[in-house]
């Protein structure tokens, strides 16, 4: 039986300023202070992450917590009950269910967590270039059933958010794939290369130098410009960085000098669509991604307990570039199910 939670999430236990110089992980590796190496688990079960620290610039006491997220027993177990109480769950795909084609360790047993205990869930994805449908049977070639309600892009959120602003519909010049094009024709739009209402830009492998200096002329004739997302590079299938969206919207607004508006993760319209879709207050909910610049800032910023997976983008030493932390940090979603999937 998992304990309840006594107190709301949303204020987080506080993490004593002095963690004890080598915090046991209980799972056979340590972090030693005073060393010059130390380890922690990451990513699958048995794969080790090494944090490499100069001996002559010991670990700040804000970095001693960070780690302690992950590897401090206490802290550990506490937050990760209180996830596994949790009513809502919004989950982040890849880099946390998958790589590419790949289905990460726990992912499938962390779904029958979810259906066992009668969760409330949804995938949310700053992907834009499938549809719900094709989503649905990605995880279904990978042996997980999902019902297509349980999905929701950039795309969808963008498709959304420009028929608020022309509830009549209205014209873009594309370049993404075709999960973007669908939502966009879905909110009726349509596709106009001469002088469109908007430029939206989102991921896929169909950006070439023709169609970066097409949208740049169209932006400068007046075209607003929309990015689906702005994170700047994502994983390929073998786990390697390649650009995303952020990258290629970032070199149009520096040449024509704009700004473009985004509607994926990190923006708060996207993560009001998930918290109206999921109806569960804020409290009872958590987002789990592998991105501290999308998916946990705005877990931070919609007031949802956010948690970091090391199984995708970001690394521990990456925390410290960042002035929030997660509520708790994983080595993958494989630490939420119990032995005993089933909670009482």
């Amino acid at each position: 039986m998992i304990p309840s939670q006594a107190n709301s999430s949303s204020s987080f236990p506080q993490l004593d300023d002095t963690v004890h110089p080598f915090i046991n992980t209980g799972l056979g590796s340590e972090i030693a202070c005073d060393s010059s190496v130390a380890s922690s688990p990451i990513a699958t079960p048995g794969n080790e992450y090494k944090y490499t620290q100069s001996r002559s610039a010991p670990l700040s006491t804000a970095l001693l917590k960070d780690l302690a997220l992950l590897t401090d027993d206490v802290i550990h177990t506490s937050r990760l009950n209180d996830i596994r109480n949790k009513k809502g769950y919004i989950i982040d795909m890849d880099g946390v269910i998958y790589h590419g084609s790949t289905l990460l360790p726990g992912a499938k047993e962390f779904v029958q967590f979810l259906h066992d205990n009668n969760k409330e869930f949804l995938f949310l994805t700053n992907n834009s270039a499938p549809t719900p449908r094709e989503l649905k049977q990605k995880l279904g070639r990978l042996g997980i059933d999902v019902d297509e309600s349980r999905f929701y892009t950039a795309a969808l959120a963008t498709a959304q958010f420009l028929s608020t602003q022309m509830p009549e519909g209205g014209s873009c010049y594309v370049i993404g794939e075709p999960g973007l094009t669908f939502a966009l024709y879905s909110k009726g739009f349509y596709m106009n290369d001469v002088n469109p209402d908007y430029v939206v830009l989102g991921e896929g492998p169909s950006y070439d130098y023709e169609k970066m200096c097409k949208a740049v002329s169209l932006v400068m004739k007046g075209a607003k410009l929309i990015a689906t997302n702005l994170d700047v590079e994502t994983l390929n299938s073998k786990g390697e960085v390649i650009p995303s969206c952020g990258a290629f919207t970032a070199a149009i607004e520096l040449v024509t000098k704009t700004k473009a508006f985004f509607c994926g993760k990190p923006s708060a319209l996207i993560m009001r669509y998930a918290q109206r879709s999921l109806g569960i207050d804020h409290e009872d909910t958590c987002i789990i991604g592998d991105r501290m610049d999308t998916d946990i800032v705005a877990g931070v910023t919609s007031q949802i307990d956010p948690v970091l997976v090391l199984s995708g983008v970001t690394k521990m030493e990456d925390l410290r570039n960042f002035t929030y932390r997660p509520y708790v940090i994983l080595g993958g979603v494989y630490e939420i199910p119990t032995n005993n999937s089933e909670q009482n």
